[in-house]
């Protein structure tokens, strides 16, 4: 593309902008000009499709046993090799998808729902319920994330669902502090101040002044903690405290594949491949959601 093709390319697409009145317009023409945005994007919804068509596009049932071709490599029928005990890693990899997806979105979704009130609560109301909550958002976050979700599920015991508990509890302090800060910075503006001063209720204020103009951080928010909810996830089952076998798990997969790094090193690269993937999408998304929510990139 020439040069003057390219100015006016980008003129257009300012004209655009300012033309727009709606905002997923405007958020659209700011995050389409992120290419990596756009990857992450594609990656993620590559990662959905799977997920959803996994019975239609997998070579194998996941927990099928090819007792003739245990571990082995890559080729012939088994385009990704099989396991130790002869099932298709291609077909495991994408039937774990499905946990994937589900524990970036389980965990999330309640740090949530428990998250943005408590940060809505402290930061408008202040006082005691501000006092109350921090504290125990600072004790929670002196712990490491990780390690948090570890102690939290070996309380609670193995299985999926505890392990999205867990990592839904260790993201809580987060979203606490995310909003709560986003509410103090809006709480002070004038027109919070006077909307105070006709009578409004507190919460028609939060519903439809406050929590509004808190959600750009917390959309980048809910992105990087969905790529660390599926790393989370992959390290509880691989340590055996998340998804017990023989589901599909990226991370169950790579407990097995360690006992065979050296022999059998296709184990553990695919499983491994599959969770990079899938975690530098949501962080490529995040970005791309950043920069769509940014105003100063008009």
């Amino acid at each position: 593309m020439a040069t003057s093709d390219v100015a006016i390319y980008e003129a257009g697409d300012d004209l655009a902008l300012t033309a727009s009145q709606t905002p997923p317009s405007v958020f659209w023409i700011r995050f389409r000009r992120n290419r990596l945005g756009i990857l992450g994007a594609v990656i993620i919804g590559v990662m959905v499709l799977m997920a959803v068509l996994a019975p239609l596009i997998a070579p194998y049932a996941p927990n099928y046993q090819d007792l003739n071709h245990v571990v082995q490599g890559p080729g012939g029928g088994h385009i990704l090799g099989t396991d130790d005990l002869g099932r298709d890693v291609l077909s495991r990899i994408i039937f774990g998808a499905r946990i994937s997806v589900a524990a970036s979105i389980l965990p999330v979704v309640l740090a949530i729902l428990i998250g943005v009130p408590a940060g809505l609560v402290t930061g408008y109301f202040q006082g005691w319920w501000d006092t109350s909550i921090m504290r125990i958002v600072d004790a929670m976050q002196a712990f490491p994330f990780l390690v948090l979700a570890l102690a939290l599920a070996s309380v609670l015991g193995p299985g999926f669902r505890n392990a999205m508990i867990a990592i839904g509890i260790g993201f809580t302090p987060a979203f606490v502090r995310i909003v709560r800060g986003q509410v103090l910075s809006v709480a002070a503006q004038d027109y919070i101040l006077g909307a105070r001063a006709i009578g409004t209720r507190d919460f028609r204020m939060l519903r439809t002044h406050v929590l509004p103009n808190a959600l750009a951080p917390l959309l980048v928010q809910i992105s990087v903690s969905m790529a660390g909810a599926i790393l989370a996830e992959a390290g509880l089952s691989f340590l055996g405290l998340g998804v017990q076998p023989p589901t599909a798990s990226w991370g169950q997969m790579l407990t097995v594949a360690q006992s065979y790094i050296n022999s059998a090193p296709w184990l553990a690269i695919s499983p491994g491949i599959a969770i990079f993937l899938a975690v530098l999408g949501f962080n490529l998304l995040g970005d791309g959601v950043r920069d769509g929510l940014d105003p100063r990139l008009s």
